[in-house]
Formats: structure tokens, C-alpha cells, sequence
């Protein structure tokens, strides 16, 4: 591994780099916050990929290349004379040396979920109106449910055991059936959405992460069926051509690959 001194000098080199290419480069010179956004919001999933996939390489990359957004952020924060990657730095060190008083000052805590506690109630101080003001509004709709019941529950307006919370889900189901049986299409959308939330909840309290498990099922999904796409052309046919039984068959083989 490099030393702290290899790791500072890394960082100057990045810096320098993004210096230049905002004097010089045409592409580089014409971005904005703005126009970075989408590219951003691109790079950080396929961060999340990465790491889904496992695949160590490509989040070392990803992660340089995010690295990059942030310092571009920086850049041009400093050509409007907002901020600089200086007081980016330090501003994130401040904050992270007053939300750990149980690191940085005599509050005691004996885990991680005092820890939780203590954050979201040192965020109220701060000045913030509600703990569920820092949940972006435009999360995805699973993970921000995810970080709406994790931060709630960092206040104590949670289940206290699991069994309760798996009973809500089944009050839920049975709530979405009911509406499900009587055609009402407003009401089957609002109950979908009761049951949804509830087994995000109990997701939680399996230490389950939502996204990460759907979304390891839709690459699972994609490979067994891109196998049977795959078999379809070697026996010179098209799925549309073959029956359900026998596209069963290959999906029965496509999980034992």
C-alpha cells in the first residue's frame, strides 16, 4: 500500500491535472454544474454495479472517476468564488469531528445504534426542522424508502421486534388482495405501495439492503434469460417460436449453470 505522502502527492496530481484541462481542454471548459449532473448521477451507478459485481478493478475505477466529479465540483466552485476543494475537505472533517462526540468529546455510546441515535439528533440541532429533510427528493423510490425508515428509526418510531413487522407485512398483503378482488385500480396502486414499503421495512430488520438485493435478482433475471435467447439461436429458432414448456425447460437449465 502507499504511504500518506504517496496518497497527498496522488491527490496534487489530480488536482494539477484538473487545472490544466480546465484551461485548456474545449470539452472540459464548457461544463457546469449543471451539465456534470447527469454524468455524475451515471458514474455513481456504475460505482454501485461495481459493486454489486464484485469485480474490485472496475470500482477502483469508478471510484477514480468520481473522484474526478468531485474535484471538477471544486474547480469550478473556486472559479465563482464560492468554495474550493479546501473548504470541501475541511468542511466535510468539521462536520464528521462534531457528529462523532462519542470519538471527539465524553459522550458514550455502546453501539452502533446509539451512534444512529446521536447522529439524527445532533442534526436537529444543527437546525434542520425534521430528520427527514436530508432525504433527497429525488432518490428512487426504493432506496428512498429504505432511508426514510432508517431515519425515523434513528430517533426510536420504530418496531422493536421483527415478527411485528413481518405481521405488517401480511396485514398489508391481505389489505392489497381485498382491493385487488374488488377492482378498485387507485386503491390496488396505494395498497401495492403500503405493501412495498412494509417489506422494505422488514428488509431492514433482516439487515437486508432492498436495492442491492432486487437489483442482484434483475442481473440474475438478465443472465438466465439472455441463456435462453442464446439456446433459442442455437437450436435456429426465436422465443416467440417456442412454447411456454419449452422455454421452461431452458430456464430450468439456465439455473443450473
Amino acid at each position: 500500500m502507499t504511504t500518506r505522502t504517496q496518497q497527498l502527492t496522488a491527490f496534487d496530481r489530480l488536482l494539477t491535472i484538473m487545472d490544466e484541462l480546465r484551461a485548456k481542454c474545449p470539452w472540459d471548459k464548457k461544463q457546469t454544474m449543471e451539465t456534470l449532473r447527469p454524468l455524475t448521477i451515471e458514474e455513481t451507478y456504475e460505482l454501485a454495479d461495481a459493486i454489486l459485481d464484485q469485480n474490485l478493478n472496475e470500482i477502483k475505477g469508478e471510484l477514480g472517476d468520481l473522484l474526478l466529479h468531485i474535484v471538477f465540483y471544486a474547480k469550478i466552485g473556486s472559479e465563482q468564488g464560492d468554495f474550493d476543494i479546501a473548504s470541501v475537505l475541511n468542511g466535510i472533517c468539521d462536520k464528521l469531528i462534531k457528529r462523532h462526540p462519542h470519538i471527539y468529546g465524553d459522550v458514550v455510546v455502546n453501539n452502533e445504534d446509539d451512534v444512529k441515535q446521536n447522529w439524527e439528533k445532533l442534526k436537529l440541532k444543527e437546525g434542520k426542522t425534521s430528520v427527514l429533510q436530508g432525504v433527497p427528493k429525488s432518490l428512487p423510490a426504493l432506496v428512498k424508502a429504505t432511508r426514510i425508515q432508517e431515519k425515523v428509526a434513528g430517533v426510536g418510531f420504530d418496531w422493536e421486534q421483527p415478527q411485528q413487522v413481518f405481521e405488517k407485512v401480511e396485514e398489508e398483503l391481505q389489505e392489497f388482495n381485498a382491493e385487488v378482488k374488488a377492482k378498485n385500480q387507485t386503491a390496488i396502486e396505494a395498497e401495492f405501495g403500503d405493501v412495498l414499503f412494509s417489506l422494505i421495512n422488514y428488509a431492514r430488520f433482516l439487515g437486508v439492503n432492498p436495492e442491492n438485493a432486487l437489483e442482484r435478482t434483475n442481473k440474475k433475471f438478465i443472465k438466465r434469460f439472455q441463456y435462453l435467447e442464446q439456446q433459442a439461436k442455437v437450436k435456429k429458432r426465436t422465443l416467440s417460436e417456442m412454447s411456454l414448456n419449452e422455454m421452461d425447460v431452458l430456464w430450468e437449465e439456465a439455473k443450473h449453470q
